[in-house]
């Protein structure tokens, strides 16, 4: 460790001097971890941390158990589930401005209201976290922290389809499916089918389903370790969207994938 680190390391190890030392050397192990992109041995670990191999398997065997920490070639690097966190912390914090550039050339390109839409886990709803209306007279528009279902927005049902077969399928059983419109699909075996579409294509498109007169273009946004908790939407009178649909399908999937790239770049980032 360089002398620099070596005091860094002191210095924080003073500040939180009052915190319990197992919680000290957890987060002292990601970080030596994250530093390493090669990983680390236990006796690597065991040096850079001054602490003893046997005290240091009882912090690394639950975290490699829960998916925290890979253990592979007896070397120890971040596991999925270390990414995931990582993504987690940047949804909340940075994730409206890592996407507003995104945001701004799909505005720019399709001349549409463009939304930043997440899903929240607890209420098992869509929600609108950023927004920029687009340039025209005639447009729609809805507030930021608006909610909408999973099962009947396109926003929804493109982030519905990206979610593991469990959580779906649970939200599937248990949801009470209503139609807002005349024109919501609520027969859950269709719903099922235009999930495997959206999955297949990577783009869900909803007309008039959540709102009168509304319709939607929505892609998904990966986050590093593949899930999706985030989708960028494109939302027009109904009228005007499906004449426009052709391209839109194709810059929304392109935007969103760029978006994705960016996001993992960022997680990458945080990680080191």
């Amino acid at each position: 460790m360089s002398t620099a680190k070596a005091h860094h390391a002191r210095v924080k190890e003073q500040h939180f001097a009052g915190a319990p030392r197992s919680v000290m050397r957890l987060l002292r192990v990601f970080e030596t971890i994250a530093a390493a992109r090669e990983g680390n041995t236990l006796a690597q670990l065991s040096v850079r941390l001054a602490a003893p191999k046997s005290s240091l398997l009882m912090l690394l065997r639950p975290l490699v158990a829960s998916g925290y920490l890979l253990h592979v070639d007896s070397r120890y690097r971040l596991g999925a589930a270390a990414y995931r966190l990582a993504a987690d912390i940047l949804s909340t914090r940075d994730l409206n401005q890592l996407m507003r550039p995104y945001m701004e050339d799909l505005v720019s390109r399709s001349r549409e209201s463009v939304f930043l839409a997440t899903l929240d886990r607890e209420t098992r709803l869509v929600v609108y976290a950023d927004r920029i209306d687009s340039p025209q007279a005639i447009r729609y528009s809805a507030p930021v922290g608006t909610m909408r279902p999973l099962y009947c927005s396109a926003a929804g049902l493109v982030l519905l389809a990206f979610q593991d077969d469990e959580w779906r399928e649970r939200y599937l059983r248990t949801t009470q499916i209503k139609p807002l419109t005349p024109h919501t699909v609520i027969g859950k075996t269709a719903i099922r089918r235009n999930l495997e579409r959206i999955r297949a294509e990577g783009l869900a498109v909803s007309i008039g389903e959540a709102v009168p007169g509304v319709g939607g273009v929505a892609a998904p946004i990966v986050n590093a370790d593949g899930s999706v908790s985030a989708a960028l939407l494109v939302a027009a009178p109904a009228e005007r969207l499906q004449s426009e649909l052709p391209g839109l399908r194709r810059l929304v999937k392109e935007v969103a994938r760029r978006a994705s790239s960016g996001l993992r770049a960022a997680a990458a980032r945080a990680t080191q």
